[in-house]
């Protein structure tokens, strides 16, 4: 990125004043492109952590992608695992009955798995059953679809 100091006088280019343009849009685009790509890896390691949300980064990354790749954001709303999730919850603000009995199994089952087998210490045995009340609690909130 080149910058440019006006001295008394001078007169920025046209053509200056768009390759900074484009040299700012284009590493603003790289920007929200590499933390979409983040926020997508956050959400897919989510899938198997069920401390970490997996359909909050999944949004995240289509709006990131949105703002930075319009092809990278066609890729991510048409692919066949996540695409359905991100434009349901788009559209309807709902979770299928379906995702919501899997995904509050499944943190339930790691959570006390964790609780009883591996975590010796009571606070953070506390501390992940409140974790587990809290998004069992944020999940089922959300509409039913």
């Amino acid at each position: 990125m080149s910058f440019i100091f006006k001295r008394k006088g001078h007169k920025e280019t046209e053509r200056q004043r768009r390759d900074s343009m484009f040299s700012v849009s284009t590493a603003r685009n790289s920007i929200y492109i590499i933390l979409g790509s983040i926020s997508l890896i956050l959400g897919t390691i989510g899938i198997f952590l069920p401390l970490l949300p997996t359909t909050p980064f999944y949004l995240l990354t289509a709006g990131l992608y949105l703002k930075g790749s319009e092809k990278l954001y066609k890729k991510v709303m048409s692919n066949k695992f996540f695409g359905t999730i991100v434009r349901d919850f788009q559209e309807n603000k709902a979770i299928p009955l379906k995702g919501k009995i899997f995904s509050v199994s499944l943190l339930w089952i790691t959570i006390l798995s964790s609780v009883f087998f591996f975590v010796p210490l009571l606070w953070v045995k506390i501390l992940l059953i409140a974790i587990a009340i809290a998004v069992t609690v944020h999940i089922l909130s959300y509409k039913t679809k």
